[in-house]
């Protein structure tokens, strides 16, 4: 297959943890083409899609570890897989390009995952649409329902929709310590709409990150423990990965959610959950697949490639 890559520039890749770099890997160990771009590639010209892509050839080397070639300005229907893996933040120009890569589908490009099914999937609010896995959550740019949550659970985080890594989120305990402060930052005085959520204590034991791939569980996740008096677990804001396998509960979310957002076009997911409850769905670059590689043996990459295999395949006879 002629695999594209729509990523962040690949000079910026940490190949030692890059979830796209160990998919790339796997997948030119199988004999298949690469090929990236970047979001400032796309191209809509006279009603049609193209990308100025590259071929890449992975060299082996830890630091210099790709060559690429001249780029092209191609159609994305011309690969039999184009793999969105541009991180957030989700912003407007993220908007812009699910709308470029849906068109391209109606012009023959397959698309993992559909642009329409990322644009549908507010990593934050998508939870929504599961409220037995969640904790008690608010939505709102309202003060007062800010605080009256507050009031009623005593302990809760506040974060904005659009944030990746951990930036923004305050944890606000039963003092109430800085809430106003918080409110009118996190809110821009009532402009932004923002999430708040019971505070759950498991974090202590980490943010875990379950992974879905083709409608299945990955059967070990990646626990992300808070490190130094942090209330947040995530890897970028200083948290450890420990990978363990799935829990009971993991499991039971996981296989609950996974076959309804495969049939929603979403190849891969990464749900977030802390103790019991799902906090985060997570659709535009979910990573952690080298962390669990690492340390527990399951090759999370092959997982992957084998489940595009089989939906280029079936996309192919359709």
């Amino acid at each position: 297959m002629k695999i594209a890559f729509l990523a962040d520039p690949l000079a910026t890749f940490k190949t030692y943890k890059d979830s796209t770099f160990a998919m790339m890997r796997e997948a030119a160990r199988r004999g298949h083409v690469i090929y990236a771009f970047e979001q400032s590639d796309l191209v809509l010209e006279s009603g049609l899609v193209t990308a100025a892509a590259f071929k890449v050839t992975l060299t082996g080397e830890e630091d210099d570890w790709y060559r690429a070639d001249k780029p092209a300005s191609v159609f994305l229907s011309e690969f039999d897989a184009v793999i969105v893996r541009k991180d957030p933040p989700f912003d407007m120009e993220y908007i812009y390009t699910t709308y470029l890569l849906e068109l391209a589908e109606k012009q023959g490009a397959r698309v993992f995952n559909k642009p329409e099914a990322i644009r549908s999937h507010n990593e934050k609010l998508a939870i929504a649409q599961f409220p037995q896995y969640t904790a008690p959550t608010l939505v709102t740019r309202d003060e007062k329902r800010l605080r009256a949550f507050h009031a009623e659970h005593r302990d809760v985080i506040l974060k904005p929709l659009d944030g990746m890594g951990g930036m923004g989120i305050f944890r606000v305990r039963d003092d109430g310590m800085n809430l106003g402060a918080i409110i009118e930052t996190l809110t821009d005085n009532g402009q932004r709409t923002i999430m708040a959520q019971r505070f759950i204590p498991q974090i202590s034991a980490g943010d875990k990150r379950i992974l879905l791939i083709g409608g299945k569980v990955v059967p070990n996740v990646l626990a992300r423990i808070p490190q130094g008096g942090e209330v947040r677990g995530n890897l970028a804001a200083g948290g450890l990965g420990r990978a363990q396998p799935a829990s009971a509960r993991d499991l039971e979310i996981g296989q609950a959610l996974a076959p309804i957002l495969f049939a929603r076009g979403l190849l891969l997911v990464g749900l977030d959950a802390i103790g019991d409850y799902l906090t985060e769905i997570n659709v535009t670059s979910p990573t952690c697949f080298q962390e669990i590689t690492q340390q527990t043996g399951f090759d999370v990459a092959a997982m992957f490639v084998d489940a595009l295999e089989a939906a280029v395949g079936a996309a192919a006879g359709a």
